[in-house]
Protein backbone atom coordinates (compact mmCIF):
# COMPACT_ATOMS: atom_id res chain seq x y z
CA UNK A 1 0.00 0.00 0.00
CA UNK A 2 2.80 2.42 0.95
CA UNK A 3 4.61 1.65 -2.29
CA UNK A 4 1.46 2.26 -4.32
CA UNK A 5 0.88 5.54 -2.50
CA UNK A 6 4.46 6.57 -3.23
CA UNK A 7 3.95 5.89 -6.93
CA UNK A 8 0.77 7.99 -6.92
CA UNK A 9 2.65 10.89 -5.34
CA UNK A 10 5.45 10.48 -7.87
CA UNK A 11 3.12 10.95 -10.80
CA UNK A 12 2.46 14.52 -9.72
CA UNK A 13 6.00 15.40 -8.68
CA UNK A 14 7.72 16.52 -11.87
CA UNK A 15 10.73 15.07 -13.69
CA UNK A 16 12.66 13.86 -10.63
CA UNK A 17 9.63 12.01 -9.32
CA UNK A 18 8.99 10.43 -12.71
CA UNK A 19 12.61 9.26 -12.88
CA UNK A 20 12.28 7.78 -9.39
CA UNK A 21 9.09 6.02 -10.46
CA UNK A 22 10.80 4.51 -13.50
CA UNK A 23 13.75 3.24 -11.42
CA UNK A 24 11.71 1.88 -8.50
CA UNK A 25 11.19 -1.85 -8.08
CA UNK A 26 7.62 -3.01 -8.64
CA UNK A 27 6.23 -6.13 -7.03
CA UNK A 28 3.33 -6.10 -9.44
CA UNK A 29 2.53 -9.36 -11.20
CA UNK A 30 0.90 -9.14 -14.59
CA UNK A 31 -2.21 -11.23 -15.05
CA UNK A 32 -1.69 -14.47 -16.93
CA UNK A 33 -1.77 -13.98 -20.68
CA UNK A 34 -5.15 -14.09 -22.41
CA UNK A 35 -4.43 -14.47 -26.12
CA UNK A 36 -6.15 -12.19 -28.56
CA UNK A 37 -4.25 -13.71 -31.48
CA UNK A 38 -4.82 -16.94 -33.42
CA UNK A 39 -2.84 -20.11 -32.81
CA UNK A 40 -0.52 -21.26 -35.57
CA UNK A 41 -2.02 -24.51 -36.87
CA UNK A 42 0.33 -26.36 -39.18
CA UNK A 43 -1.46 -29.70 -39.66
CA UNK A 44 -4.47 -30.06 -41.92
CA UNK A 45 -7.43 -32.29 -41.07
CA UNK A 46 -6.07 -35.26 -43.01
CA UNK A 47 -2.72 -35.12 -41.20
CA UNK A 48 -4.40 -34.86 -37.81
CA UNK A 49 -6.60 -37.85 -38.51
CA UNK A 50 -3.62 -39.93 -39.68
CA UNK A 51 -1.65 -39.15 -36.49
CA UNK A 52 -4.66 -39.83 -34.26
CA UNK A 53 -5.36 -43.15 -35.97
CA UNK A 54 -1.71 -44.18 -35.72
CA UNK A 55 -1.62 -43.29 -32.02
CA UNK A 56 -4.65 -45.51 -31.42
CA UNK A 57 -2.85 -48.30 -33.29
CA UNK A 58 0.22 -47.88 -31.08
CA UNK A 59 -1.91 -48.15 -27.92
CA UNK A 60 -3.90 -51.14 -29.18
CA UNK A 61 -1.14 -53.15 -30.86
CA UNK A 62 2.20 -52.07 -29.36
CA UNK A 63 0.95 -51.00 -25.93
CA UNK A 64 2.61 -49.19 -23.06
CA UNK A 65 4.48 -50.48 -20.02
CA UNK A 66 3.42 -49.74 -16.45
CA UNK A 67 6.49 -50.81 -14.48
CA UNK A 68 6.41 -52.11 -10.87
CA UNK A 69 2.80 -50.96 -10.42
CA UNK A 70 0.34 -53.85 -9.85
CA UNK A 71 -2.42 -51.43 -8.86
CA UNK A 72 -2.15 -49.64 -12.19
CA UNK A 73 -2.30 -52.92 -14.07
CA UNK A 74 -5.41 -53.89 -12.13
CA UNK A 75 -7.07 -50.54 -12.88
CA UNK A 76 -6.40 -50.96 -16.59
CA UNK A 77 -7.66 -54.53 -16.58
CA UNK A 78 -10.88 -53.46 -14.89
CA UNK A 79 -11.29 -50.69 -17.49
CA UNK A 80 -11.15 -53.17 -20.36
CA UNK A 81 -7.51 -53.06 -21.42
CA UNK A 82 -5.48 -56.16 -22.29
CA UNK A 83 -2.77 -56.69 -19.67
CA UNK A 84 0.14 -59.02 -20.37
CA UNK A 85 2.85 -58.86 -17.73
CA UNK A 86 3.59 -55.13 -17.39
CA UNK A 87 2.43 -54.36 -20.94
CA UNK A 88 -0.96 -52.67 -21.28
CA UNK A 89 -2.71 -52.67 -24.65
CA UNK A 90 -5.58 -50.20 -24.75
CA UNK A 91 -8.46 -50.85 -27.16
CA UNK A 92 -9.13 -48.20 -29.76
CA UNK A 93 -11.17 -45.35 -28.38
CA UNK A 94 -10.88 -46.34 -24.71
CA UNK A 95 -8.11 -43.89 -23.75
CA UNK A 96 -9.81 -41.04 -25.60
CA UNK A 97 -13.12 -41.82 -23.87
CA UNK A 98 -11.42 -41.81 -20.45
CA UNK A 99 -9.66 -38.51 -21.23
CA UNK A 100 -13.01 -36.84 -21.88
CA UNK A 101 -13.67 -36.45 -18.14
CA UNK A 102 -10.57 -34.26 -17.63
CA UNK A 103 -11.47 -30.53 -17.55
CA UNK A 104 -10.61 -28.32 -20.51
CA UNK A 105 -9.46 -25.60 -18.11
CA UNK A 106 -9.10 -25.14 -14.39
CA UNK A 107 -8.06 -22.56 -11.83
CA UNK A 108 -4.88 -23.08 -9.85
CA UNK A 109 -5.36 -21.09 -6.67
CA UNK A 110 -2.54 -19.06 -5.14
CA UNK A 111 -2.41 -18.12 -1.48
CA UNK A 112 -2.80 -14.56 -2.75
CA UNK A 113 -6.12 -14.89 -4.61
CA UNK A 114 -5.17 -12.03 -6.94
CA UNK A 115 -2.39 -14.25 -8.33
CA UNK A 116 -4.47 -17.34 -9.03
CA UNK A 117 -4.22 -18.52 -12.64
CA UNK A 118 -6.58 -20.17 -15.11
CA UNK A 119 -4.85 -22.93 -17.10
CA UNK A 120 -6.44 -23.81 -20.43
CA UNK A 121 -8.54 -22.06 -23.05
CA UNK A 122 -6.72 -19.12 -24.65
CA UNK A 123 -4.60 -18.50 -21.56
CA UNK A 124 -0.83 -18.75 -21.13
CA UNK A 125 0.72 -19.15 -17.67
CA UNK A 126 4.49 -18.65 -17.39
CA UNK A 127 6.59 -20.58 -14.85
CA UNK A 128 10.39 -20.66 -14.34
CA UNK A 129 13.01 -23.31 -15.11
CA UNK A 130 12.61 -26.71 -13.44
CA UNK A 131 15.09 -29.34 -12.34
CA UNK A 132 18.73 -28.26 -12.99
CA UNK A 133 21.31 -29.71 -10.57
CA UNK A 134 23.70 -26.83 -11.34
CA UNK A 135 23.47 -23.07 -11.12
CA UNK A 136 25.59 -20.36 -12.68
CA UNK A 137 26.12 -16.68 -12.12
CA UNK A 138 28.56 -14.15 -13.49
CA UNK A 139 30.72 -14.04 -10.37
CA UNK A 140 30.63 -17.62 -9.10
CA UNK A 141 30.53 -19.55 -12.35
CA UNK A 142 29.02 -23.01 -12.67
CA UNK A 143 28.51 -25.00 -9.46
CA UNK A 144 26.15 -27.43 -7.75
CA UNK A 145 22.96 -25.73 -6.56
CA UNK A 146 22.29 -25.06 -2.88
CA UNK A 147 19.20 -24.20 -0.89
CA UNK A 148 20.38 -20.60 -0.75
CA UNK A 149 20.40 -20.55 -4.54
CA UNK A 150 16.90 -22.04 -4.58
CA UNK A 151 15.60 -19.36 -2.22
CA UNK A 152 17.11 -16.63 -4.41
CA UNK A 153 15.36 -17.98 -7.49
CA UNK A 154 12.02 -18.10 -5.66
CA UNK A 155 12.52 -14.46 -4.64
CA UNK A 156 13.42 -13.43 -8.19
CA UNK A 157 10.34 -15.23 -9.55
CA UNK A 158 8.16 -13.52 -6.96
CA UNK A 159 9.53 -10.11 -7.96
CA UNK A 160 9.32 -10.70 -11.72
CA UNK A 161 6.30 -8.91 -13.17
CA UNK A 162 5.83 -11.17 -16.18
CA UNK A 163 6.08 -14.50 -14.32
CA UNK A 164 2.73 -15.79 -13.10
CA UNK A 165 3.96 -18.88 -11.27
CA UNK A 166 6.65 -19.75 -8.73
CA UNK A 167 7.40 -23.12 -10.35
CA UNK A 168 8.71 -26.21 -8.60
CA UNK A 169 12.29 -27.50 -8.47
CA UNK A 170 13.76 -24.27 -9.84
CA UNK A 171 17.13 -25.85 -9.10
CA UNK A 172 18.06 -29.00 -7.18
CA UNK A 173 19.52 -27.99 -3.77
CA UNK A 174 22.25 -30.61 -3.41
CA UNK A 175 23.29 -29.50 0.08
CA UNK A 176 20.02 -30.86 1.53
CA UNK A 177 19.40 -34.63 1.86
CA UNK A 178 17.48 -36.05 -1.09
CA UNK A 179 14.69 -37.37 1.11
CA UNK A 180 14.18 -34.00 2.85
CA UNK A 181 14.90 -31.28 0.30
CA UNK A 182 11.34 -31.30 -1.08
CA UNK A 183 10.16 -30.03 2.32
CA UNK A 184 12.50 -27.05 2.21
CA UNK A 185 11.61 -26.29 -1.41
CA UNK A 186 7.89 -26.34 -0.66
CA UNK A 187 8.44 -24.07 2.35
CA UNK A 188 10.27 -21.60 0.15
CA UNK A 189 7.47 -21.48 -2.41
CA UNK A 190 4.81 -21.23 0.28
CA UNK A 191 6.45 -18.52 2.40
CA UNK A 192 8.87 -16.52 0.22
CA UNK A 193 6.28 -16.05 -2.53
CA UNK A 194 2.51 -15.85 -2.82
CA UNK A 195 2.28 -17.05 -6.42
CA UNK A 196 1.05 -20.53 -7.43
CA UNK A 197 3.60 -23.36 -7.13
CA UNK A 198 4.27 -27.00 -8.01
CA UNK A 199 4.38 -30.10 -5.81
CA UNK A 200 7.09 -32.75 -5.50
CA UNK A 201 7.06 -35.85 -7.74
CA UNK A 202 10.31 -37.63 -6.84
CA UNK A 203 8.51 -40.19 -4.61
CA UNK A 204 4.81 -40.81 -3.94
CA UNK A 205 5.37 -40.07 -0.25
CA UNK A 206 6.80 -36.67 -1.19
CA UNK A 207 3.73 -35.98 -3.28
CA UNK A 208 1.66 -36.81 -0.20
CA UNK A 209 3.79 -34.42 1.87
CA UNK A 210 3.05 -31.75 -0.73
CA UNK A 211 -0.69 -32.34 -0.40
CA UNK A 212 -0.52 -32.24 3.40
CA UNK A 213 1.53 -29.04 3.46
CA UNK A 214 -0.90 -27.47 0.99
CA UNK A 215 -3.67 -28.50 3.39
CA UNK A 216 -1.97 -26.49 6.15
CA UNK A 217 -1.54 -23.49 3.84
CA UNK A 218 -4.99 -23.46 2.22
CA UNK A 219 -7.09 -25.68 4.49
CA UNK A 220 -7.68 -29.39 3.89
CA UNK A 221 -11.24 -29.03 2.64
CA UNK A 222 -10.22 -26.31 0.21
CA UNK A 223 -7.48 -28.52 -1.24
CA UNK A 224 -9.87 -31.43 -1.79
CA UNK A 225 -12.33 -29.21 -3.64
CA UNK A 226 -9.89 -26.96 -5.51
CA UNK A 227 -6.60 -27.22 -7.38
CA UNK A 228 -3.72 -25.52 -5.58
CA UNK A 229 -0.75 -27.36 -7.16
CA UNK A 230 0.45 -28.53 -10.52
CA UNK A 231 2.95 -31.37 -10.80
CA UNK A 232 5.19 -32.65 -13.58
CA UNK A 233 4.73 -36.33 -14.50
CA UNK A 234 7.36 -37.28 -17.06
CA UNK A 235 6.88 -40.40 -19.15
CA UNK A 236 9.99 -42.51 -19.72
CA UNK A 237 9.75 -42.38 -23.48
CA UNK A 238 9.29 -44.52 -25.38
CA UNK A 239 6.01 -45.63 -23.81
CA UNK A 240 7.08 -46.53 -20.29
CA UNK A 241 5.33 -45.34 -17.14
CA UNK A 242 7.42 -46.00 -14.03
CA UNK A 243 6.07 -46.57 -10.53
CA UNK A 244 7.66 -43.42 -9.06
CA UNK A 245 6.07 -40.92 -11.41
CA UNK A 246 2.81 -42.85 -11.61
CA UNK A 247 2.77 -43.14 -7.83
CA UNK A 248 3.04 -39.37 -7.54
CA UNK A 249 0.35 -38.95 -10.21
CA UNK A 250 -1.95 -41.25 -8.23
CA UNK A 251 -1.54 -39.08 -5.13
CA UNK A 252 -2.20 -35.82 -6.95
CA UNK A 253 -5.11 -37.10 -9.04
CA UNK A 254 -6.77 -38.66 -6.00
CA UNK A 255 -6.52 -35.29 -4.23
CA UNK A 256 -7.83 -33.22 -7.16
CA UNK A 257 -4.44 -31.68 -7.97
CA UNK A 258 -3.21 -31.11 -11.52
CA UNK A 259 -0.76 -33.41 -13.31
CA UNK A 260 1.20 -32.43 -16.41
CA UNK A 261 1.45 -35.67 -18.40
CA UNK A 262 4.61 -35.00 -20.36
CA UNK A 263 6.61 -37.32 -22.63
CA UNK A 264 10.33 -36.54 -22.48
CA UNK A 265 11.29 -36.61 -26.14
CA UNK A 266 14.69 -36.25 -27.74
CA UNK A 267 13.96 -36.92 -31.40
CA UNK A 268 16.07 -39.74 -32.81
CA UNK A 269 16.72 -41.17 -29.34
CA UNK A 270 13.40 -41.46 -27.49
CA UNK A 271 11.17 -41.04 -30.55
CA UNK A 272 11.42 -41.35 -34.34
CA UNK A 273 13.40 -38.75 -36.27
CA UNK A 274 10.32 -37.71 -38.26
CA UNK A 275 7.91 -35.05 -37.02
CA UNK A 276 4.80 -37.14 -37.76
CA UNK A 277 6.28 -40.19 -36.06
CA UNK A 278 7.20 -38.18 -32.98
CA UNK A 279 3.72 -36.65 -32.81
CA UNK A 280 2.19 -40.13 -33.02
CA UNK A 281 4.24 -41.34 -30.07
CA UNK A 282 3.61 -38.14 -28.06
CA UNK A 283 -0.13 -38.48 -28.55
CA UNK A 284 -0.15 -42.17 -27.63
CA UNK A 285 1.82 -41.54 -24.44
CA UNK A 286 -0.31 -38.58 -23.38
CA UNK A 287 -3.54 -40.44 -24.08
CA UNK A 288 -2.40 -43.31 -21.86
CA UNK A 289 -1.19 -41.01 -19.07
CA UNK A 290 -4.21 -38.72 -18.94
CA UNK A 291 -6.56 -41.71 -19.22
CA UNK A 292 -4.84 -43.30 -16.25
CA UNK A 293 -5.27 -40.13 -14.17
CA UNK A 294 -9.00 -40.37 -14.90
CA UNK A 295 -9.05 -44.02 -13.79
CA UNK A 296 -7.71 -42.79 -10.45
CA UNK A 297 -10.24 -39.96 -10.19
CA UNK A 298 -12.58 -38.93 -13.02
CA UNK A 299 -12.47 -35.17 -13.41
CA UNK A 300 -8.97 -34.75 -11.97
CA UNK A 301 -7.22 -31.88 -13.80
CA UNK A 302 -4.61 -32.98 -16.33
CA UNK A 303 -2.42 -31.15 -18.84
CA UNK A 304 -1.24 -32.46 -22.22
CA UNK A 305 2.54 -32.08 -22.03
CA UNK A 306 5.09 -32.14 -24.84
CA UNK A 307 8.77 -31.60 -24.08
CA UNK A 308 10.55 -31.99 -27.38
CA UNK A 309 14.11 -31.45 -28.58
CA UNK A 310 16.06 -32.79 -31.49
CA UNK A 311 19.50 -34.40 -31.27
CA UNK A 312 22.92 -33.61 -32.62
CA UNK A 313 23.73 -36.81 -34.47
CA UNK A 314 27.48 -36.23 -34.06
CA UNK A 315 27.64 -35.69 -30.29
CA UNK A 316 24.30 -37.14 -29.15
CA UNK A 317 23.54 -33.90 -27.29
CA UNK A 318 20.02 -32.46 -27.38
CA UNK A 319 19.52 -29.33 -29.49
CA UNK A 320 17.03 -26.51 -28.98
CA UNK A 321 15.36 -23.75 -30.92
CA UNK A 322 15.32 -25.95 -34.01
CA UNK A 323 12.64 -25.97 -36.72
CA UNK A 324 11.83 -29.63 -36.05
CA UNK A 325 11.06 -28.99 -32.39
CA UNK A 326 8.84 -26.08 -33.41
CA UNK A 327 6.93 -28.23 -35.88
CA UNK A 328 6.31 -30.90 -33.24
CA UNK A 329 5.16 -28.27 -30.74
CA UNK A 330 2.77 -26.64 -33.20
CA UNK A 331 1.31 -30.05 -34.08
CA UNK A 332 1.05 -31.15 -30.44
CA UNK A 333 -0.90 -27.98 -29.67
CA UNK A 334 -3.46 -28.92 -32.29
CA UNK A 335 -3.73 -32.46 -30.93
CA UNK A 336 -4.18 -31.14 -27.38
CA UNK A 337 -6.97 -28.82 -28.45
CA UNK A 338 -8.74 -31.68 -30.26
CA UNK A 339 -8.66 -33.58 -26.97
CA UNK A 340 -10.00 -30.47 -25.21
CA UNK A 341 -7.05 -30.50 -22.80
CA UNK A 342 -4.75 -27.69 -21.59
CA UNK A 343 -1.36 -27.77 -23.31
CA UNK A 344 2.11 -27.56 -21.74
CA UNK A 345 5.23 -27.03 -23.84
CA UNK A 346 8.03 -24.64 -24.79
CA UNK A 347 10.28 -22.56 -22.55
CA UNK A 348 13.54 -20.60 -22.63
CA UNK A 349 15.30 -23.59 -24.20
CA UNK A 350 18.91 -23.38 -25.33
CA UNK A 351 22.00 -25.56 -25.43
CA UNK A 352 24.50 -22.80 -24.75
CA UNK A 353 26.90 -22.88 -21.81
CA UNK A 354 26.57 -19.12 -21.24
CA UNK A 355 23.81 -16.52 -21.67
CA UNK A 356 25.31 -15.53 -25.02
CA UNK A 357 24.12 -15.07 -28.61
CA UNK A 358 23.40 -18.79 -29.03
CA UNK A 359 21.30 -18.74 -25.87
CA UNK A 360 19.44 -15.65 -27.06
CA UNK A 361 18.66 -16.99 -30.53
CA UNK A 362 17.53 -20.41 -29.34
CA UNK A 363 15.53 -18.98 -26.45
CA UNK A 364 13.74 -16.44 -28.63
CA UNK A 365 12.82 -19.18 -31.12
CA UNK A 366 11.50 -21.37 -28.30
CA UNK A 367 9.50 -18.67 -26.50
CA UNK A 368 7.84 -17.34 -29.63
CA UNK A 369 7.05 -20.89 -30.72
CA UNK A 370 5.23 -21.45 -27.42
CA UNK A 371 3.10 -18.37 -27.82
CA UNK A 372 2.11 -19.24 -31.38
CA UNK A 373 1.54 -22.94 -30.61
CA UNK A 374 -1.20 -22.16 -28.11
CA UNK A 375 0.69 -23.31 -25.02
CA UNK A 376 -1.33 -22.87 -21.82
CA UNK A 377 1.35 -23.66 -19.22
CA UNK A 378 4.95 -22.84 -20.09
CA UNK A 379 7.41 -24.43 -17.70
CA UNK A 380 11.09 -23.41 -18.08
CA UNK A 381 10.04 -19.96 -19.34
CA UNK A 382 13.10 -18.32 -17.78
CA UNK A 383 16.54 -19.31 -16.48
CA UNK A 384 17.24 -22.41 -18.61
CA UNK A 385 20.83 -22.94 -19.73
CA UNK A 386 23.02 -25.79 -21.02
CA UNK A 387 20.19 -28.07 -22.09
CA UNK A 388 18.48 -27.78 -18.72
CA UNK A 389 21.48 -28.78 -16.62
CA UNK A 390 21.96 -25.22 -15.33
CA UNK A 391 19.69 -22.58 -13.83
CA UNK A 392 21.46 -19.30 -14.58
CA UNK A 393 20.75 -16.18 -12.50
CA UNK A 394 21.55 -13.66 -15.20
CA UNK A 395 19.63 -15.54 -17.85
CA UNK A 396 16.71 -15.82 -15.43
CA UNK A 397 16.26 -12.04 -15.36
CA UNK A 398 17.04 -11.70 -19.09
CA UNK A 399 14.33 -14.22 -19.95
CA UNK A 400 11.89 -12.84 -17.39
CA UNK A 401 12.27 -9.42 -18.99
CA UNK A 402 11.59 -10.83 -22.47
CA UNK A 403 8.42 -12.56 -21.29
CA UNK A 404 6.91 -9.09 -21.40
CA UNK A 405 7.19 -9.27 -25.17
CA UNK A 406 4.90 -12.33 -25.17
CA UNK A 407 2.34 -10.35 -23.18
CA UNK A 408 2.52 -7.55 -25.75
CA UNK A 409 2.23 -9.82 -28.78
CA UNK A 410 -0.69 -11.74 -27.27
CA UNK A 411 -2.77 -8.57 -27.06
CA UNK A 412 -3.16 -8.48 -30.81
CA UNK A 413 -4.18 -5.23 -32.49
CA UNK A 414 -7.03 -3.28 -30.85
CA UNK A 415 -9.29 -1.34 -33.18
CA UNK A 416 -11.38 0.64 -30.70
CA UNK A 417 -11.79 4.40 -31.04
CA UNK A 418 -8.67 5.16 -29.02
CA UNK A 419 -6.58 2.68 -31.04
CA UNK A 420 -7.78 4.09 -34.36
CA UNK A 421 -6.16 7.42 -33.34
CA UNK A 422 -8.14 9.46 -35.85
CA UNK A 423 -8.21 12.48 -33.53
CA UNK A 424 -4.41 12.38 -33.40
CA UNK A 425 -4.09 12.16 -37.16
CA UNK A 426 -6.45 15.14 -37.57
CA UNK A 427 -4.68 17.15 -34.86
CA UNK A 428 -1.16 16.68 -36.27
CA UNK A 429 -1.97 16.90 -39.97
CA UNK A 430 0.62 16.86 -42.76
CA UNK A 431 4.21 17.63 -41.79
CA UNK A 432 3.67 17.72 -38.02
CA UNK A 433 4.78 15.33 -35.27
CA UNK A 434 2.94 13.30 -32.68
CA UNK A 435 5.18 13.87 -29.64
CA UNK A 436 3.03 16.55 -28.08
CA UNK A 437 -0.43 15.69 -29.35
CA UNK A 438 -3.24 14.85 -26.93
CA UNK A 439 -3.44 11.19 -27.98
CA UNK A 440 0.28 10.62 -27.34
CA UNK A 441 0.10 12.38 -23.97
CA UNK A 442 -2.83 10.21 -22.96
CA UNK A 443 -1.27 6.90 -24.06
CA UNK A 444 2.52 7.14 -23.95
CA UNK A 445 2.95 5.35 -20.62
CA UNK A 446 1.21 2.20 -21.80
CA UNK A 447 1.55 2.35 -25.59
CA UNK A 448 4.86 0.47 -25.83
CA UNK A 449 6.40 -2.43 -23.96
CA UNK A 450 9.47 -1.26 -22.05
CA UNK A 451 12.39 -3.44 -21.11
CA UNK A 452 13.57 -3.26 -17.50
CA UNK A 453 16.96 -4.56 -18.55
CA UNK A 454 18.12 -3.79 -22.08
CA UNK A 455 20.10 -0.62 -22.86
CA UNK A 456 18.77 1.92 -25.38
CA UNK A 457 20.92 4.90 -24.34
CA UNK A 458 23.05 6.88 -26.83
CA UNK A 459 26.52 5.45 -27.40
CA UNK A 460 28.26 8.23 -25.45
CA UNK A 461 26.07 7.70 -22.37
CA UNK A 462 26.47 3.93 -22.59
CA UNK A 463 30.26 4.29 -22.80
CA UNK A 464 30.40 6.72 -19.87
CA UNK A 465 28.42 4.26 -17.73
CA UNK A 466 30.98 1.51 -18.27
CA UNK A 467 30.04 0.09 -21.68
CA UNK A 468 28.12 -2.69 -19.96
CA UNK A 469 26.82 -5.59 -22.05
CA UNK A 470 23.56 -7.38 -21.31
CA UNK A 471 25.35 -9.95 -19.13
CA UNK A 472 26.66 -7.16 -16.86
CA UNK A 473 23.30 -5.40 -16.78
CA UNK A 474 21.58 -8.66 -15.83
CA UNK A 475 24.09 -9.33 -13.05
CA UNK A 476 23.38 -5.89 -11.62
CA UNK A 477 19.62 -6.47 -11.85
CA UNK A 478 19.88 -9.76 -9.95
CA UNK A 479 21.74 -8.00 -7.13
CA UNK A 480 19.28 -5.10 -7.10
CA UNK A 481 16.17 -7.27 -6.99
CA UNK A 482 17.50 -9.51 -4.24
CA UNK A 483 18.56 -6.50 -2.17
CA UNK A 484 15.06 -5.02 -2.45
CA UNK A 485 13.12 -8.24 -1.88
CA UNK A 486 10.33 -8.04 0.69
CA UNK A 487 8.68 -11.20 1.93
CA UNK A 488 4.91 -11.33 1.29
CA UNK A 489 2.75 -11.37 4.40
CA UNK A 490 1.62 -14.76 5.69
CA UNK A 491 -0.49 -15.74 8.70
CA UNK A 492 2.07 -16.42 11.50
CA UNK A 493 0.04 -19.38 12.75
CA UNK A 494 0.09 -20.97 9.28
CA UNK A 495 3.83 -20.45 8.92
CA UNK A 496 4.39 -21.90 12.39
CA UNK A 497 2.30 -24.96 11.51
CA UNK A 498 4.27 -25.45 8.28
CA UNK A 499 7.57 -25.22 10.14
CA UNK A 500 6.35 -27.73 12.70
CA UNK A 501 5.27 -30.16 9.96
CA UNK A 502 8.65 -29.90 8.23
CA UNK A 503 10.56 -30.36 11.48
CA UNK A 504 8.53 -33.41 12.44
CA UNK A 505 8.93 -35.02 8.99
CA UNK A 506 12.68 -34.43 8.96
CA UNK A 507 13.08 -35.85 12.45
CA UNK A 508 11.19 -39.01 11.45
CA UNK A 509 13.90 -40.26 9.05
CA UNK A 510 17.69 -40.30 8.70
CA UNK A 511 19.37 -38.24 6.03
CA UNK A 512 19.71 -39.88 2.63
CA UNK A 513 21.80 -38.46 -0.19
CA UNK A 514 20.96 -41.13 -2.78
Amino acid sequence: MAEAASRRRGRGGGGAARRAERSSVSFETAKYIERNIPNFEILNEEALEIIEANAETVLAEVGVNFVNNPAALERWKDAGAEVEGERVRIPRGLARKLCSTAPSEFTQHARNPEKSVVIGGKNLVLAPVYGPPFVRDRNGGRRYATMDDFNKFVKLAYMSKWLHHSGGTVCEPTDIPVNKRHLDMLMAHMTLSDKPFMGSVTEPVRAQDSVEMAGILFGQDFVQNNTVMTSLTNINSPMTFDDVMMGALEVYAANNQACIISPFIVGGAMAPVSVAGTLTQVLAEVLAGVAYSQLVRPGAPAIFGAFVSSIDMNSGAPTFGTPEASLVTYGAGQLARRLNLPFRSSGSFCGSKLPDAQAAYETANSLNMGLMAGVNFMLHSCGWLEGGLVADFEKFVMDADQLGVLHGLAKGIPTDINAQAMDAIREVGPGGHYLGCAHTQANFKTAFWKSDLLDYKPFETWEEEGARDTYALASNRVETLLAQYQKPAIDPAVEEALNAYVAEKKASMPDAFM
